[in-house]
């Protein structure tokens, strides 16, 4: 595991709602993707089955948090200003994975989009689009 990975697992592993999710990080070269393992307790709507719309929610904007800090080369999350999400599809009970692209860095904000899928990375479950302040070091 390089730097920056055990980097990304020490702050996750730090913020309780992330454990809650069961998020694990894979980093190949820039590219961070998020993993959150289907659990029986993350199930939103019991009769559809699908996965509760928060945890999809958390899912994208804790990856979005953790690419703008990568990117930044900061030893401190960013703080979410704003973020909307469009919910495109239910989450079904598997594995769901969530990529983000910092779009535009400020001197203190940042956009940053991220984007949720399950069984193709090309039909995304959800987006995120966000405003983050930018950790002082």
């Amino acid at each position: 595991m390089n730097d920056v990975q055990q980097r990304v697992a020490g702050a996750l592993a730090r913020i309780p709602y992330a454990t809650f999710l069961g998020l694990r990080a894979e980093i190949k070269g820039d590219e961070l993707t998020l993993t959150m393992p289907f659990g029986e307790h993350l199930i939103g709507n019991p009769m559809l089955p699908a996965l509760h719309g928060g945890a999809v929610g958390a899912l994208m904007e804790l990856t979005a948090l953790t690419q703008l800090a990568i990117a930044s080369k900061s030893e401190k999350l960013p703080k979410t200003i704003d973020v909307g999400f469009d919910y495109l599809r239910s989450g079904r009970p598997k594995d769901t994975f969530a990529r983000a692209r910092v779009v535009k860095v400020g001197k203190r904000i940042a956009n940053v989009q991220a984007e949720a899928w399950q069984s193709e990375r090309g039909a995304p479950i959800a987006i995120l689009h966000g405003h983050f302040l930018l950790a002082d070091d």
